[in-house]
Parts: C-alpha cells; structure tokens; sequence
C-alpha cells in the first residue's frame, strides 16, 4: 500500500500515520460493523488484539479519529479503488476468479441525510454564488495567471514528447473515422470516470428528474428514492459480480439513486474485461439491464446477452408486434388478417423503422376492434438492430439462460445481504458521492478477503511485524523449558509441519509470575514492566487453558505455569 500513497505524501515535516496502519484500522471496521472512525477508536483503545493486529503496545498512542478522516481526505478514491484491485488480484493469482460468466446487479443503500434537508435547487445555487461567487472569480484569475508559464512548460514538453512518441499501430480505420471515433468518445459521459456522477445536461422533454429541482443541503449527490417506508435519499450500489464458486466481485460503483442499473452497465463491463483481461462468454443482469443499447453492445462483442427484455407489446389488448410475421426479402410486416404493412419513411428514425398498413385494409378488416383504433391504419415500429434482439429472445428458451437466471438470484444478492447485515452497507455513514464510492470499495475489498482467507486457510499467522517472527526449526532449550522443544519434535516427527512462534519468548516473562509461591504476593513494580505488558497478550489465553486446572489440582502446592503455542503459518 505504501506504493499508492507515496504521492500524497511529503518528504519533510513530523511523522505520519502508516498508511498500512489506516488500511488495518479500515478492515476493522468492515469486520466489526463499526460505523465511525470516533467508535473505531475507541474500539481499538479497549481491545488488546486490535492494538496487536495495527502493531501499537500498550503504552502507545494510537491515532486520532480526526486524522483517519484526513488521510481519507488526501487518498481519495483512487487510492481505495487502488487497494480494492489489489485485493482482486490476489483472488486472481489464488484462482477464485474464473471469468467465464458475469453478473450484474444492484441495490439502494440509503444514504447519511434526512429528506428533510430537500430544498429548491435553484434557491442553493443562488445562496452559494452570493457568497462564493467573488471568491470563485478572484481564484479564476489568479489561477489563468499562474496557468500561463505553466503552459509554456507544457508546451515545451508536449513538443518534445511529439518528437519521441512511439510509432502507432496500424489500424483498419481512416482518419475520417478515427476522428469520429474520438469525438463519440470525448462526447460520451464516462460514469467510472464521473464517479458515478448523473450527467446533468442531458434531457429529455419527457421525462424531468426530481434531483433537477430539489437539492439536499446535506448530503447533495444524494437523491430521492423509493423505498418500503416511503421515499428516502439515497444510493445505488452497482456489482459486477465473477460466476465461479467464490463469488468474487470484480467491480463496484456507487451512483446517485435517480441513476437507472442500465445505464452504467457497458462501462462497467468494458472495465472489467480489459482491466482483468477476461474472455466472458454470457453476461447475467434482471430486466431493467435489457436496454436495447445493453442488448447490442453485448451481442457485438461476442458474448451472450442472458438479460431478459421488457414486455412492451402485451401492455394492450391489442395484437402484440410477435403476432406480425416479418418478411424480410420484401420489407414487410404482415398482419393476422393477411395484410401487408410497408415501409414508411417520413415517420423512421435513425434507430427505428415504422410500417404502416393502408386505411382501407384497416377499416374494413373484421379484426379492427382487436388490432387497432386508429383510422389511419396498424403502425408497427421495428428496430434497426432488431436481428440482434431476436437473437436474444432465442436465448430465453433454452436451458442455459434458465440456469444463469436461477444462479443469479443466488449469485449477487446474497453479497448484498451479507454487506448489509453484517457490515454496515445498509446505510452509508459519509457524505458526498466520491467518499461514498471509497466506502463501498473498502465493503467489497472486505467481502473479497473473506473468501480468500477461505481459499489460503483462516489458520493463525506470524506476527505483524513480519514472517520474521517465526521460527524455521523448534526453538532451543534457552528460549523455553526442555518438554517445549520434545513436543515440537513431536509434532514434525508426525509430519504437521508445525512452528513455534516468537511468542513463546514471552514464557519467560509469565514464569515470573509461576515462581512465586502460592502465599507470597507479586511485586507491585512487575506490573509497570515491560514484560507484563508483554504477558498481558497471552493471558486470557493462560487463564482459560492453564490457570485454572493449576488453582483445581494445585490449591496448597506450588503453581507450575508452561506455555506452548504451536501454530501454522
């Protein structure tokens, strides 16, 4: 980790909190269901395996709450989706992910505001311009002027780096097209990019979202949405799920809660497959991914789209579009009546193409009353990628696309369960949308630990503070009594492999406490040393194993205290 935050870092001034520090104090959280950084220390003060697990003793201070906050400030999400990955691909190097099949869902997390802190968005904008709108234009200014030399230098480098860029590779493309190409691309609203941001300039003048004109002046990426309780602001959580058996989740983007699953779904495929260099053959979503958008991309690439379609022909009781055969020598549609439905041009659009059947045929026709109500005649409209929708209905009766939609209800949603329940997703304690994609990263990096963990064994492990602090071979008869190093003997003559840590050099710290006899009393200054700090890690460990059968055979004799830790790397 100290790879990706080494720029956020200065080379001077006091010393700061180990990045792996923060990251341990993150995972806590997530294995804890602790909502704040304030609880987390706290947590952390009281329990002595925290404090084991981050590398601090017992007489070290441990970080404040308030700089965990301002380490996340100075990381942003690039350093969380940074760890994230990273955790990914150990899953990947483990061989848990298999890559073969994906899965798409989400899920409404609420968000850390009340809708009562709606107000009228224009009321906001003109509230803040009133009183940062001198101090936004003084920094525009003040920031051309020093952009200028800046500029210069950039040019200079840009110069130098147009006379050493490497050669391009050839392409099938012209440059008429490359060019189209890049301005389609520049044009294109990159929700990863965005962090998951709604591209508000884009309408439609059939459709106004609600978050256009209401704001919350608490959380403001945050919007309206449905819920069992009524309306709540909120989130949405989207998962690119891998269909092997672990279940490893590949990709998470959190978006404001106006924004529909469908419409981040090809970023967030594209993504996945070039960043972790998958050939998928099937792609799984519900039907609120089933855009024809969705549907065509997919298709394009190879892969097979399991994604049910939305039923808009039986929305009437009118015939339905599949009632009309299609002939496609001629262009035409073909009524149950018999009738002919042609081309009409001045109606089509770029995406569709409508077909129109002549008044006459309409209104004389006996099923009328069960087509249409129109006097102008039965309008059909069908897509111009329409051979590749039908190759999608084809799925739906075969046993593959029944299987993916049966995995899938037990694949992706149970993630989501498991993040609610048992670690805190269900409402997001921080604000704003970059902070709540960092807290998202952090509950899946989590979820994919689990089953790594899983995968290479939930033995105990060395110490923190490295592989060090396990011993190759058992340890001498200096380090601990003469029956410790027999039974290690023992164990590799049985061939478990077993290794002794270097926590039982702490046994000749607890022997103090073994040496005395049962009527004397303890120095009062052996609990102000070192060593029964060091003693404190393992005691309830003595009290529960060794102490007490000492107290039940021993009451009147002498106490006899030996400690043996044999664990497994």
């Amino acid at each position: 980790m100290r790879e990706f935050v080494q720029q956020t870092y200065a080379g001077g001034d006091r010393p700061s909190i180990d990045p792996v520090v923060f990251f341990k104090l993150q995972l806590v959280m997530f294995f804890e269901d602790i909502r704040s950084e304030r609880l987390l220390m706290r947590h952390a003060a009281d329990r002595l395996s925290v404090r084991w697990y981050v590398g601090y003793d017992l007489g070290e201070p441990l970080p404040d709450h308030s700089s965990l906050t301002r380490i996340r400030e100075r990381y942003g999400v690039e350093v969380f989706r940074g760890f994230f990955e990273k955790i990914v691909e150990q899953c990947q190097a483990a061989g848990l992910v298999w890559g073969k099949e994906l899965y798409f869902d989400g899920t409404k997390v609420a968000a850390n505001a009340g809708k009562e802190s709606l107000k009228p968005r224009f009321y906001v904008e003109a509230h803040l311009d009133s009183l940062f709108g001198e101090a936004r234009e003084e920094t525009t200014q003040s920031a051309e002027q020093e952009s200028l030399p800046e500029e210069r230098a950039e040019s200079d480098a840009s110069e130098q780096e147009e006379r050493q860029a490497p050669v391009l590779l050839p392409t099938s493309l012209s440059p008429e097209e490359q060019e189209q190409l890049a301005q389609q691309n520049a044009e294109r609203h990159d929700w990863i990019e965005q962090l998951g941001a709604q591209d508000r300039q884009h309408t439609s003048r059939c459709y106004q979202r609600m978050a256009d004109l209401q704001v919350s002046t608490t959380d403001p990426d945050a919007t309206l949405m449905l819920t069992k309780n009524g309306a709540d602001l909120g989130y949405h959580t989207h998962y690119v799920v891998d269909g092997g058996k672990a279940r490893i989740i590949l990709h998470v983007l959190v978006t404001p809660s106006e924004v529909m699953e469908n419409q981040p779904m090809r970023d967030l495929l594209w993504r996945v497959r070039f960043r972790w260099k998958l050939w998928s053959r099937q792609v799984t979503g519900d039907r609120k991914y089933g855009t024809e958008d969705n549907l065509v991309a997919i298709e394009d690439q190879g892969i097979r789209a399991y994604i049910p379609l939305p039923d808009m022909d039986h929305r009437t009781e009118f015939f339905s579009a599949d009632q009309f055969r299609y002939e496609a020598e001629r262009d035409v549609y073909v009524c149950p009546a018999g009738k002919e439905l042609r081309f009409d041009q001045p109606h089509s659009t770029e995406r569709s193409r409508r077909y129109r059947a002549r008044a006459k045929d309409c209104n004389h026709c006996p099923l009328k009353a069960q087509c249409t109500t129109s006097k102008q005649g039965r309008t059909l409209c069908r897509s111009v990628d329409e051979t590749c929708l039908d190759q999608v209905r084809a799925y739906q009766s075969t046993e593959a696309y029944k299987k993916a939609l049966r995995k899938r209800q037990v694949w992706v949603e149970p993630l989501f369960a498991e993040a609610k329940d048992w670690h805190g997703m269900r409402r997001f304690g921080l604000r704003r949308l970059w902070r709540v994609n960092s807290e998202a990263l952090m509950i899946a990096a989590g979820l994919n630990l689990k089953r790594l963990l899983k995968k290479r064994g939930w033995g105990r492990r060395p110490w923190p503070q490295g592989a060090a602090n396990a011993f190759s071979a058992p340890p001498s008869e200096e380090q601990m009594h003469l029956h410790v190093p027999v039974r290690a003997e023992k164990a590799v003559a049985c061939e478990e492999h077993l290794h002794v840590k270097a926590l039982l050099q702490l046994t000749s710290s607890i022997e103090q406490v073994s040496s005395f006899q049962a009527s004397s009393s303890i120095p009062f200054s052996f609990f102000f040393s070192p060593s029964c700090y060091q003693s404190l890690f393992v005691l309830p460990f003595l009290c529960l194993v060794w102490i007490a059968p000492a107290l039940f055979l021993h009451q009147a004799g002498h106490w006899r205290l030996e400690v043996t830790i044999l664990c497994s790397l």
